[in-house]
This record gives C-alpha cells, structure tokens and sequence, in this order.
C-alpha cells in the first residue's frame, strides 16, 4: 500500500487542494481538545506529585521537575498521539470506508487515478509536519496547568516550581519528544488508511473497521513507543 502512496501526485493542483483540506480536518480541528486535555492533566500530574512529596526533606521545587520531565517524555507525544488515534483515526477509516462502500474509490481506479496517493498521502503528509507543533502546545499547556494547579490549591509555590523547571534542563528530550510524534503521527495517518480502503461490505462493516483501526493504532503505538525508547534513552 504504502510504495502506491507514495508515487508522484498526477494532479498537482488538486492534491494541494486536499492536502490544505486534511490540514483543517486533522491538524486544526484537533488543537481543541489537545489543548484542553493537555491543561487538565498537567494539573492532574502537579497535584498527584506535590500530595505524595510530603517530607520535608524533599525540595517543593522537585514538583515541578517531575511535572516537566513525565509532560515532555510520555504524556505530550504518547497520550496526545493515543487521543488523535481516537479522534483522527475513525475519520480517517470511515471517510475511506464510504467512498469505498459507495464505489468513488473504483471509479477513480477507472479513470485511472492513483487513489492511495490521492486518499492517503495528503493525510500523511498533514499528520506528520502539523502534529508536532500540537505536542509542543501540549507541553506548554500541560506545564502551565501544573503551574496553575499548585497556585489555585496553596500545595506549593509558584517560585518553587518554576525552579523545578529549570531544574536539569536536557534540551534532546524535546528532540525525543518531536522524533516520536512524528513517527506517531504517520502511524494515525497510515494505520486507519488501511483499515479504510480495503474495507469490503456496508456500513456496518465500515464502523467495525473503524473501531479496529483504532484499537490497532493504539496497539502499534504503544509498541513503536517502547521501542523508540529503547533505541534513543538507552
């Protein structure tokens, strides 16, 4: 599938259209509830930290550390790629899946269009470069929301957490964090493809599709996260 996406467009200009049309549906329309989950669970983090930090000979500023380092290493590019599993995957695989159902995908065939590069490369393509800016709003986010969590509850400081993070500053764990969700981000696009073109019956088979294919982009997600970590914190 993937050597058939990835031949040259043979209409330019209309797959620049459809490439700015998936930018909107899966890039733009996702910043929302990025943005939110993102604020809430960076509190989350910052509260459960600070109410199992209860010696005091440990620093408050550790908080804020522990905040950084568990946002930008798993939860901003794994649990927001997880999400857009969700959310983008079973758009991706039903929006296939009715053009197959509905015989638009052979009748490209027929005239013939390359229909995998056509349907699929787009999405690739708007996955891969917008997704890493909604990690790094994420991360800001999630940061922001442990820092406003500590202040609204009186668990600690906004001093002390700003201080845990500038605490031990590695700038590769960004790196790491973009190296991931791109490779994420091509596992959303690609994963629900498949589920979606080669889809074979009605309706009812499209939605059972799109429930697999989100259950197998998680699955496959979780599997390339360990490996990723392996091969690049190790």
């Amino acid at each position: 599938m993937l050597k058939q996406v990835f031949r040259k467009p043979q209409r330019a200009s209309y797959f620049k259209e459809t490439l700015l049309v998936e930018l909107e549906e899966l890039g733009h329309k996702s910043i929302g509830i990025i943005a939110f989950i993102s604020f809430f669970i960076g509190g989350v983090i910052a509260l459960q930290t600070a109410l199992n930090v209860e010696s005091p000979f440990i620093p408050k500023s550790l908080i804020g550390f522990a905040t950084k380092r568990s946002i930008i290493l798993e939860f901003a590019p794994t649990f927001c790629s997880i999400i857009l599993a969700g959310k983008v995957g079973s758009y991706i695989t039903s929006s296939i899946g009715m053009m197959r159902v509905r015989e638009q995908i052979d009748a490209l065939e027929v005239m013939g269009v390359n229909s995998l590069n056509l349907l699929v490369l787009p999405k690739i393509i708007a996955t891969v470069f917008f997704y890493p800016f909604l990690v790094i709003l994420g991360m800001f986010l999630g940061i922001f929301g442990g820092w406003v969590a500590g202040v609204l509850s009186g668990l600690f400081s906004g001093v002390d957490y700003v201080e845990g993070l500038q605490m031990d500053f590695n700038p590769f764990l960004i790196k790491y964090s973009i190296i991931k969700t791109i490779v994420f981000a091509f596992i959303i696009a690609t994963v629900p493809s498949y589920h979606g073109y080669y889809v074979k019956g009605g309706s009812l088979e499209v939605g059972k599709a799109s429930t697999n294919s989100v259950v197998w982009t998680i699955v496959v997600i979780v599997v390339v996260n360990y490996f990723l970590t392996q091969m690049l914190l190790t």
